[in-house]
């Protein structure tokens, strides 16, 4: 082959389409209504392949702020004695609507399996069981798509949540786990909602879910932890095992999980819902930007590739993948190396659990104060305008 030729051939490859040979689906961590309207979304799906879309109220709150793509909503007279967490699932849900619609070729395509908008619901309810669950039931009604996930924390109070949302029919998108044990608990619930689902009657082949585990997030507080204790090493002999740990952990906590994964759906129990038709709920890699400058941009997508995963990536690092990222089935690569790394993390005394723990706690934080800004912003954006106007 010529050198032109090899030259041309590099052109032609995208290695973010190129995942979907290891089995692995992308789903874009971003939506907002230019998105839609630009055609932006619909050149991804076809040229990207990208299959899903997860929101965020931050992205919301920022295209609010600073542009007026929402203006005809926030200020239009039908919602002008409306409440603001009202305005924006009004908003919000003609977006998820439009985006379903477009992934919809997709959803049918993959037999339900792909295709999917998520939506989430308030962060406020993070602790509140039923409160979680009557939302979900609304915005699942409002949006009316198939090819709808409702948003659900995987905390104490939001597991159950979800299994009765399975039960009832409800796709959801568990998201904010971090820990494998948390993560054996959602796989239960789902597993329990199908089947309360089938004893009612229900086709468990239309029904869709994702276990949405974080990853760079673990890789930020562990080293950290390790930057201290580093700064106190007296010697070599304390440094090297510390060191080891840098950068490692988010991954290896990821492997040892889809393990859990692949356990767990080839169970027996699972086989019994498998024969009516019922599809895995794959894991979700989120949080997969990387936060350290000193690693590679496209580490946690490039070393979380495997069978029956999702990816969703933020724009940044989806660019990032296309122009340089490298395939490979990593996902059950190096098992060993994986389980040693937990076992020197407890070697050092970090316990895994206590940072998961507090990593969701965090996550809970974080969302209730992403979902608090957005409220505001919508208040301000239609405040003025309303200003202006008179």
């Amino acid at each position: 082959m010529q050198p032109n030729a090899v030259l041309e051939t590099e052109k032609l490859t995208n290695p973010v389409r190129d995942l979907q040979s290891q089995g692995q689906s992308v789903w874009l961590d971003y939506i907002q209504r230019n998105l839609i309207t630009s055609g932006e979304l619909q050149r991804l799906i076809k040229e990207d392949g990208v299959t899903g879309i997860t929101s965020k109220p931050s992205i919301f709150e920022k295209a609010i702020s600073s542009g007026s793509e929402y203006a005809d909503l926030l200020n239009s007279e039908d919602s002008a004695d409306l409440n603001a967490k009202t305005r924006y699932e009004i908003l919000a849900i003609r977006d998820i609507q439009d985006a379903a619609d477009l992934l919809r070729p997709v959803y049918e395509n993959t037999a339900r399996r792909d295709g999917y908008v998520s939506l989430e619901v308030s962060p406020y309810l993070a602790r509140d069981t039923q409160g979680t669950i009557q939302e979900a039931r609304t915005l699942w009604k409002s949006a009316g798509r198939g090819n709808l996930m409702i948003k659900v924390p995987g905390t104490a109070e939001g597991i159950p949540a979800f299994q009765q949302l399975i039960a009832e029919g409800i796709n959801v998108n568990v998201t904010l786990l971090f820990s494998q044990k948390v993560y054996q608990q959602v796989a239960e619930a789902y597993i329990a909602g199908l089947e309360q689902f089938a004893s009612r009657g229900g086709d468990v082949s239309k029904m869709a879910s994702v276990a949405s585990f974080f990853i760079s997030r673990i890789d930020t507080a562990i080293d950290s932890i390790v930057a201290s204790r580093l700064r106190d090493a007296k010697d070599r002999v304390e440094q090297e095992p510390l060191e080891r740990l840098l950068g490692t952990v988010a991954i290896a906590n990821g492997k040892l999980t889809y393990q859990r994964y692949l356990s767990f759906f080839g169970s027996a129990r699972w086989k019994t819902l498998a024969a009516k038709g019922a599809q895995t709920q794959r894991l979700l890699w989120a949080s997969t930007s990387t936060k350290n400058p000193d690693y590679r941009d496209v580490l946690y997508v490039e070393e979380l590739i495997g069978r029956d995963t999702v990816n969703t990536m933020p724009p940044a690092t989806l660019d990032a993948f296309r122009d340089h990222g490298r395939i490979r089935s990593s996902l059950t690569e190096d098992l060993d190396s994986a389980e040693a790394t937990m076992q020197r993390l407890a070697a050092i005394g970090i316990s895994i659990d206590e940072v998961t723990s507090k990593l969701t706690e965090e996550g809970v934080r974080l969302f209730v104060e992403a979902f608090a800004k957005l409220l505001e912003a919508v208040q301000k954006n239609t405040a003025e305008r309303q200003s202006v106007r008179n």
